[in-house]
């Protein structure tokens, strides 16, 4: 595409640069440097979350200038402007972590309203640290302009004493330190050294499960997710997605040209084969939502019950990021799952050749010599991480991630607390018991509101020594680091009279992975009784963001989405 003078037919930019009625528009755009070629040329938004709020975000300028850079060469009009994030680390295990999920909305929404009233043609989508991937690509999907998927990259491993050491180690040092496992001296050396510099979390936890997902969607070019956020790369790939933006304008390639059932089938396909994060699933269902595509929580059961696992990273493993990208990256694992059969191959991608088109054109073999990745025929597991649990306390589903024992059966006394911190103050101090079911409540969608993360709580819970022995459920979420037998996403959540409003101390929970069952010893008889007796708490916020956007989540098992056009059941 080149500049002319003269902007294409069709260019949604046209309506604010093109006519002498716009002539005061243009002075607007001169002001900020722009000439004639830039208006003639596409308008592509470069959508920048930037901020020194968080490591995985601190150096999305230098990528993001990457992107421009690409964009302008490719005889584009680059747009650069800015969004929020919240980080998901910093505001763990406390009140801050409520405005996380909601930030999945804000950024989408924001997204959005910059395409929509600037009258952009095109849209480079920046992301880091968790919520901004699916905000990003939630914002793509209601926009539906020709847009490119850019993630900023992860962070490098630290090292302490010997080992490659992550964030997830520190949370879990907390819990080893309140156990006496672990010295407070030590707990310093550790957290001074996990965290090396830019980038998302190292392991397979949100972030790089949604980057490897938007491989998987199509919504990213193969390869793009892995390369570490500091090395030259990450900056290549930015430069290419500038480009390629401009290649989707020029042949018209979007979103709903994009995606599909089978699209969504590849990415859970891959969630389920590396051991992504319990997140995705939320995400995924929210982004089918918003394309109007059929996706209901049983078919990440069902598609992981077909997939075997064959990569082993953190936090079920030891390896990160940076590891699978020395072995080839996400397209190594997609040549294996579609040699097998396990993947749709002829689903577009935002390049507009197939999954199986693009994989021969980068000329990926499937083969990789590191344990932690194995062929389809020797798994880790004959299944995928991902189960869904039903039963009489969650009828609608709950999310479970195998990081250890995929035949866990668990049957125990609740223990059941009305919030995080009650639940977090009860492990520290060392009140858990083998045989426990912690069961933490009014943290859904609604009832939190924002369905905070856990990782403090079921680090602490590991951390102390009680993977295998304790068991706890909540209609919260956890984070993509968490390992144990943890199962969020209860539905319906207590918030909405689901039956884990109902639970008392001491009734028995079971856990049953085999048989995909989360359920109490209660007769439903003995649960509509109870629950006939319940009243919800009066809401915690009453006005501002919280207020809003809490009215307005939907169920977990839908996505919690707030967009009132997307699909709901």
């Amino acid at each position: 595409m080149s500049k002319t003078g003269e902007k294409d037919e069709g260019l949604r930019s046209r309506e604010v640069t093109e006519g002498p009625e716009r002539a005061p528009h243009r002075a607007m755009f001169r002001a900020m440097g722009f000439d004639d070629d830039d208006l003639s040329s596409p308008m592509v938004g470069v959508a920048n979350p930037a901020a020194d709020i968080t490591p995985c975000n601190v150096h999305l300028d230098d990528v993001t200038e990457s992107a421009i850079e690409g964009v302008d060469s490719a005889d584009g009009m680059p747009v650069e402007f800015g969004t929020i994030t919240i980080s998901d680390a910093i505001s763990m295990g406390t009140e801050g972590m409520k405005a996380s999920l909601v930030s999945r909305e804000v950024i989408a929404d924001s997204v959005e309203l910059v395409a929509f009233g600037e009258r952009m043609d095109a849209l480079v989508t920046v992301a880091g640290c968790d919520k901004n991937l699916p905000g990003m690509m939630m914002a793509a999907i209601r926009t539906d302009l020709p847009t490119v998927f850019l993630y900023g990259g992860s962070i490098l491993p630290g090292e302490h004493e010997g080992r490659e050491v992550t964030v997830q180690n520190v949370f879990e040092g907390v819990g080893a330190v309140a156990h006496g496992d672990m010295s407070e001296e030590e707990l310093d050396d550790l957290e001074r050294h996990a965290c090396p510099g830019a980038g998302s979390c190292g392991g397979m936890f949100t972030a790089n499960t949604m980057a490897s997902i938007s491989e998987a969607l199509g919504l990213a070019p193969l390869g793009s997710a892995s390369p570490p956020a500091e090395s030259d790369e990450r900056y290549e790939v930015a430069e290419q997605a500038g480009e390629l933006a401009l290649d989707a304008v020029e042949n018209d390639r979007k979103p709903s040209d994009i995606l599909s059932r089978e699209s969504f089938e590849n990415a859970i396909a891959v969630q389920v084969a590396m051991g992504g994060s319990t997140n995705a699933v939320l995400h995924l269902l929210a982004l089918a939502a918003e394309a109007g595509i059929d996706l209901a929580i049983e078919d990440f059961d069902e598609i992981s019950r077909q997939t075997p696992k064959i990569a082993n990273l953190q936090p079920g493993g030891s390896k990160v990021m940076k590891d699978l990208h020395d072995e080839g990256g996400v397209p190594v694992v997609l040549r294996r799952l579609l040699d097998a059969g396990l993947v749709h191959g002829d689903a577009m991608t935002v390049t507009g050749r197939t999954v199986a088109d693009e994989l021969d054109e980068l000329g990926v073999t499937g083969e990789a010599d590191a344990e932690f990745i194995r062929p389809v025929d020797d798994p880790f597991s004959d299944e995928g991480a991902i189960k869904i649990l039903t039963g009489n306390l969650a009828p609608d589903g709950a999310v479970l991630k195998v990081t250890k024992d995929d035949t866990f059966h668990h049957s125990g006394p609740a223990r059941v607390f009305e919030n995080e911190e009650d639940a977090m103050r009860y492990v520290q101090e060392g009140d858990i018991d083998s045989g426990d079911v912690l069961v933490i409540r009014n943290e859904g969608p609604r009832g939190g509101p924002g369905m905070r993360e856990m990782l403090g709580v079921t680090a602490a819970v590991v951390g102390q020594g009680h993977e295998d022995d304790v068991a706890l459920i909540t209609d919260g979420r956890f984070s993509g680091a968490t390992r144990g037998p943890m199962v969020g996403h209860v539905a319906p959540e207590a918030r909405d009279g689901g039956p884990i409003a109902a639970l008392e101390d001491g009734d028995e929970v079971t856990v049953d992975i085999t048989n995909r069952e989360l359920s109490v010893a209660l007769s439903d008889e003995e649960l509509a009784e109870r629950l006939d007796d319940w009243e919800p708490d009066e809401p915690q916020y009453t006005t501002g963001v919280l207020a809003k956007y809490g009215t307005a989540f939907g169920s977990a098992a839908n996505g919690a989405v707030t967009n009132p056009g997307a699909k709901r059941e």
